[in-house]
């Protein structure tokens, strides 16, 4: 039995986005792939509303401006009409066979939820835009059957099982974080199965800065992640949480270190020689996608910051162990 599909498209004064990632989630309705699109308006003031009326977009808008894009999904889930709903990001242009590997997916009647990945060729070709949407794309590449977290940004979810959970939980995150990471994990304690297919991709229309790379990285993901694992503790095994990730964080704590002290010490210079071979090899992969991606100069720049990110990632989780656990409402 087939399934129908209710795209949902979250935004805030995004019209310039918009403009992009609309016109192909309309023609797959037009198509008959998706049931409907839905774009959730967050109280925008530069006419995205208007603009997605236009083209044919149902639209539902949040009592109040800036109340985050959990609210404004789960508005849009309960009014939605499909058996599945299709979260993008209003800044995500899907692939053009995108909706059909939703919909193939969705031919398995025990899985609850898919989600992809954003493609190898970011729209912005800045060393932050790059860096950002690539190592994204590296997380995502391989599929899996059964995952611990959902991604928001190119993700579907049956919606009786999205329902069931309670949706994204919009109280605990007000803003963009890591609410579909908490929506993952009250899944699969729901039993429901997650599978992660890179066949599903869109294009991220973000320009990054570096102060954003910083900011989202520490006060988005790690340290509210961080929290979460605190709360639920093995709940989260995939990603960046993995073994294989906590030992690439040491491995780049232990080379930043050295290159501290290789600076006065000549035998840890050869340590951070050593090292760099290490470092390498443990992100080779990651290397691979950032060169075919943008080239060798970026790629040997995106390894060597990638080692930062690690650290001060790391030193999040640490010190969010080490502080008191906030209390809840």
């Amino acid at each position: 039995m087939s399934v129908t599909v209710s795209a949902v498209v979250p935004v805030l004064d995004g019209k310039h986005q918009l403009e992009r990632s609309l016109p192909p989630l309309m023609a797959a309705k037009d198509s008959g792939q998706l049931l409907e699109v839905l774009v959730a308006d967050d109280g925008s003031t530069d006419g995205s509303g208007d603009y997605a009326r236009s083209v044919g977009a149902r639209v539902v808008t949040t009592s109040r401006r800036a109340s985050g894009p959990s609210r404004a999904r789960n508005l849009a889930a309960e009014q939605a009409r499909g058996d599945v709903l299709l979260f993008v990001d209003a800044d995500v242009v899907v692939d053009e066979a995108a909706v059909a590997g939703v919909l193939a997916t969705f031919a398995d009647a025990d899985v609850a939820s898919v989600y992809g990945s954003y493609d190898d060729e970011p729209a912005h070709r800045g060393y932050a835009s790059l860096y950002m949407n690539l190592r994204h794309h590296f997380g995502h590449r391989e599929f899996s059957d059964d995952v611990d977290t959902f991604w928001a940004g190119l993700g579907a979810i049956r919606r009786d099982a999205f329902l069931a959970v309670g949706g994204y939980d919009a109280d605990a995150f007000p803003y963009p974080s890591v609410e579909d990471i908490d929506l993952g994990r009250r899944l699969r304690g729901a039993g429901a199965r997650i599978r992660r297919d890179p066949t599903i991709r869109g294009k991220h229309l973000k320009r990054w800065t570096w102060w954003q790379v910083v900011h989202t990285d520490v006060m988005r993901r790690a340290a509210p992640w961080s929290l979460l694992m605190r709360r639920f503790p093995g709940a989260f095994r995939d990603l960046n949480v993995s073994s294989a990730e906590k030992l690439k964080a040491a491995l780049a704590l232990a080379f930043i270190m050295c290159g501290l002290f290789a600076v006065f010490v000549q035998v840890a210079a050869w340590a951070w020689l050593l090292l760099l071979l290490a470092v390498g090899f443990a992100n080779k992969k990651l290397f691979g996608v950032f060169v075919r991606g943008a080239g060798l100069p970026f790629a040997i720049f995106g390894l060597l910051f990638h080692q930062l990110h690690l650290c001060y990632s790391a030193a999040t989780f640490v010190t969010c162990r080490l502080l008191p656990m906030p209390k809840r409402d």
